[in-house]
């Protein structure tokens, strides 16, 4: 028998905490019989809504927490003033090997920065990023995202990794075997976007036709061609990824309010609506981000997802599912080898390079 993946959940964190986190860990244990939970949180507020969930008997076991994050504490007090919070001990018990994967859906600042502090970043990453999971018309229906906000700064070594550990997360989460990966820009010529783009852009280029990389560099991608499925990891800053993520949670939600008073204007309307009733829900399931809910945090010494604040119990299941399943796939340890061989296949190119330039046989 296999032993029970245990997940570490921020049982406070989050606007609907704890029921919606509680709910959501409930609607996973129904179908999942081999994982197991430490909830972290107030004691007794947690022991009455579990009395409602029958199926997480003997499956969960509550670790007191005496603080709680805020959803607007600024990241830096939080790491000095939190350690008495549900978010840090989740964390400790990933850190201390209690579980595979800790989960939240608390402030994503504080649970980044606390994750830093207790974790530490993997070797070789200066910057651990966010991923996410973006719905596209691909064969695949979604492709890799990142950084969605992790840090809003990105230097050109920090986009290549951002591309080798969204290769790998693309690997698992989405089984392509050898991912396109493309860099978000304001355009798709080789002279479009800022230096540290451009510059990105030239060393996955190098590296791709040097066969250093195991996936596609497939140059330049502009927002409006994410949906298409036109590259399977989009690589770009943090500013930029969260700003391009709320614009389409946005514009996903406008559509979604504008059919709803659409098809309820008329009579005639709502008869229509009756009939398009499949194909709409079709669509709202494909575009749900419920049911896609959870950002990876990337380039840590060990396994972090953060749930979206204000995600209800099936959003909250849907973070916890992928918490489990990168678990079970070694995530981390996966990503910490890619990142690894990166740098080694970096360092003797750079030997090379280097020794051919100083050569003066070389250079006659």
């Amino acid at each position: 028998m296999s032993s029970p993946t245990i997940l570490s959940i921020d049982a406070m964190g989050g606007d609907r905490a704890p029921q919606a986190v509680i709910g959501g860990i409930a609607i996973v244990a129904a179908r999942d019989p081999d994982i197991s939970f430490i909830l972290h949180g107030d004691s007794k507020e947690l022991e009455k809504v579990l009395k409602k969930k029958r199926v997480l008997k003997g499956r969960v076991e509550i670790r007191h927490a005496e603080d709680v994050i805020e959803m607007d504490a600024k990241p830096s007090i939080a790491v000095r003033r939190g350690r008495k919070s549900s978010m840090w001990h989740a964390l400790e018990s990933v850190r201390d090997g209690d579980a595979q994967a800790a989960v939240s859906a608390g402030n994503t600042g504080a649970l980044m920065a606390m994750a830093l502090f207790c974790l530490r970043a993997a070797k070789g990453v200066a910057r651990p990023a966010i991923a996410a999971l973006w719905p596209t018309r691909g064969a695949h229906t979604h492709c890799v995202a990142l950084d969605m906000g992790a840090d809003i700064r990105a230097e050109a070594q920090d986009l290549v990794r951002y591309a080798t550990m969204g290769a790998e997360y693309a690997r698992i989460a989405l089984e392509i075997e050898t991912p396109r990966v493309a860099l978000l820009n304001v355009g798709t010529e080789e002279n479009k976007g800022h230096s540290e783009v451009r510059e990105a852009a030239d060393l996955l280029k190098s590296a791709h036709e040097a066969g250093q990389h195991s996936f596609n560099f497939t140059g330049f991608i502009e927002a409006s061609q994410i949906p298409h499925g036109k590259a399977d990891v989009i690589v770009t800053d943090g500013w930029t990824g969260n700003v391009a993520l709320k614009s389409a949670e946005g514009a996903a939600k406008f559509v979604g309010e504008y059919l709803k008073e659409a098809f309820s204007h008329s009579i005639v309307t709502k008869i229509s609506a009756l009939f398009a009733y499949p194909s709409l829900r079709r669509l709202h399931r494909r575009i749900d981000p419920r049911r896609v809910n959870g950002g990876v945090f990337l380039g840590l010494n060990g396994l972090v997802v953060k749930s979206h604040g204000g995600a209800d119990a099936t959003g909250f299941a849907a973070a916890v599912d992928l918490a489990a399943s990168m678990a079970r796939a070694n995530f981390t340890d996966r990503i910490a080898a890619e990142v690894e061989m990166t740098l080694v296949e970096t360092q003797t190119s750079d030997m090379v390079n280097g020794s051919s330039e100083n050569d003066p046989e070389t250079n006659t």
